[in-house]
């Protein structure tokens, strides 16, 4: 049995329950959506037409935050790669959505296209630690009407492992389950294998559910298909500058969306997935990296285990520029955090700027913090062997075990033998060439990259998806010239 950290009493835990009950209640969330609030209304919260305030009674919320499952699946194109939440966890999502790439050839900022997005996807492919690819980057040259395809297709062509996305409006999610459809086969096929998992964040701290996210949530909650939702208060700005008050708020804001989707479906899988921050107030900045992000992971952590609901979120971040010291310390502080406050889901790879730019060697960097966060959950194994008193006694006082088959049996499974962290001797290292973490980093992309992608779509498929779509992005794989 694993026993996490706990950064709350359990007096504590039961209270910040009954003060989100006492929010959803008293105070209520504004519900943009009108279908939300006539299902809302329909099961039992009180709504107020005029300033479209939805409260919550809380044996209504008791009632349906009950319902929500034990585990969560993400589905893969090739099954070897699902994973179930929480018994497969740490499961390691990447950071998504970076509006710009920091360029592996220049190291400048630019805007990411949907080329590099099929470089992405086969880097997450061939990279072991990481289980889900979350879209990393948006698409500058997508074509009009064209936002989600040009970011999904490319994912899909390069990668076999599930892939999270999101969408911008209804119009969009059928043009997506068209390219869905498409490449499984049939409708039918991929509802049998969703293997796309959709995320939206539709309730905007404080205490708003907005129109096009809830209306996605609903659809795919009525459709049976894989969708969650995250929670992102932040501390100062959105939610109370207290981390107990932002706890308060946001797990009532997860609860409100969480009743929701039970309201739609009983029974609809989710996730408690969260992205808490404590706002910078010198300047009002976004301090994703800061260590109070990971310590409200634990809280909400335990919020979720007292709701028998899989958690995480983006634990992992960084408001770092560059590939650099803060880079590192700030991800693996709060992910350490979070895994031993007992997260499942780590959004925690490549991105740099709060968010904002992806980079090819945070993102292989990130894949060995992420193998370092599961050998840690994995533990120590503990029984009379493993204490090995019988190969102390053998080896007797000054021997070495360094020839027992003990050591021979465990040597390539007791310890984590990184690829990229350097143990070798200075004068080994500096001849080399002397590398930093990064240097290294962006060197293993570069071999991944000249690597053939075991993920592209068989000739069959691509007629069918140029058929369906005739001016979609070429998604082909290119290794970029100079890396």
């Amino acid at each position: 049995m694993i026993h996490y950290a706990a950064l709350l009493t359990q007096e504590q835990v039961e209270r910040t329950h009954a003060a989100s009950l006492e929010i959803l209640e008293r105070v209520g969330l504004l519900v943009r959506n009108e279908q939300a609030r006539t299902i809302l209304a329909g099961h039992g919260c009180q709504v107020e037409a005029e300033t479209q305030i939805v409260r919550f009674p809380p044996a209504v919320v008791e009632k349906y935050r009950a319902l929500i499952p034990p585990t969560f699946t993400f589905y893969a194109r090739d099954p070897q790669y699902d994973r179930t939440l929480p018994k497969d966890g740490p499961v390691i999502v990447t950071g998504s959505s970076a509006p710009d790439l920091i360029d592996p050839v220049t190291g400048r900022a630019r805007r990411s296209r949907s080329d590099d997005i099929a470089r992405i996807a086969h880097l997450i492919q061939e990279l072991p630690g990481y289980d889900v690819f979350s879209v990393s980057t948006l698409a500058e040259d997508a074509p009009p009407g064209q936002f989600t395809l040009a970011r999904l297709y490319p994912a899909l062509k390069h990668c076999l492992k599930p892939v999270r996305s999101t969408t911008k409006d209804m119009d969009d999610i059928h043009a997506i389950l068209r390219l869905l459809y498409a490449v499984a086969g049939s409708e039918a096929a991929y509802r049998a294998r969703p293997f796309v998992t959709h995320h939206y964040c539709p309730v905007v701290s404080p205490l708003t559910m907005d129109q096009l996210s809830t209306e996605a949530m609903i659809f795919f909650c009525e459709q049976g298909l894989p969708v969650y939702p995250s929670i992102v208060p932040n501390a100062g700005l959105t939610s109370p500058m207290s981390m107990a008050g932002t706890l308060a708020q946001g797990n009532a804001e997860f609860l409100a969306i969480s009743v929701l989707m039970q309201m739609v479906k009983a029974g609809t899988p989710t996730i408690y997935a969260t992205l808490p921050t404590v706002a910078d107030m010198r300047t009002g900045a976004y301090a994703s990296g800061g260590i109070e992000c990971g310590m409200l992971h634990m809280a909400f952590a335990q919020m979720a285990r007292f709701y028998n609901v899989p958690a995480g979120g983006y634990i992992g971040l960084t408001n770092a520029k560059l590939n650099d010291a803060q880079s590192g310390y700030e991800t693996g502080m709060s992910g350490v955090a979070g895994l031993l406050g007992g997260a499942d889901l780590f959004n925690i790879g490549g991105l740099l700027d709060a968010l904002k730019a992806f980079d090819f060697a945070k993102a292989v960097i990130d894949d060995e913090i992420a193998l370092m966060l599961k050998r840690l959950k994995r533990g120590l194994a503990f029984d009379e062997d493993e204490l090995a008193l019988e190969v102390v006694a053998q080896t007797r006082p000054g021997g070495s075990f360094m020839m027992s088959p003990h050591t021979k049996k465990r040597m390539k499974t007791e310890a984590l033998l990184t690829r990229l962290s350097d143990r070798e001797a200075r004068e080994v290292w500096e001849k080399k060439g002397a590398l930093d973490t990064h240097a290294r980093a962006l060197r293993r992309a570069g071999e991944i990259l000249g690597k053939p992608s075991a993920a592209v779509f068989p000739p069959e498929v691509e007629a069918r998806l140029r058929a369906e779509f005739p001016d979609l992005v070429s998604g082909k794989l290119e290794r970029p010239e100079g890396l």
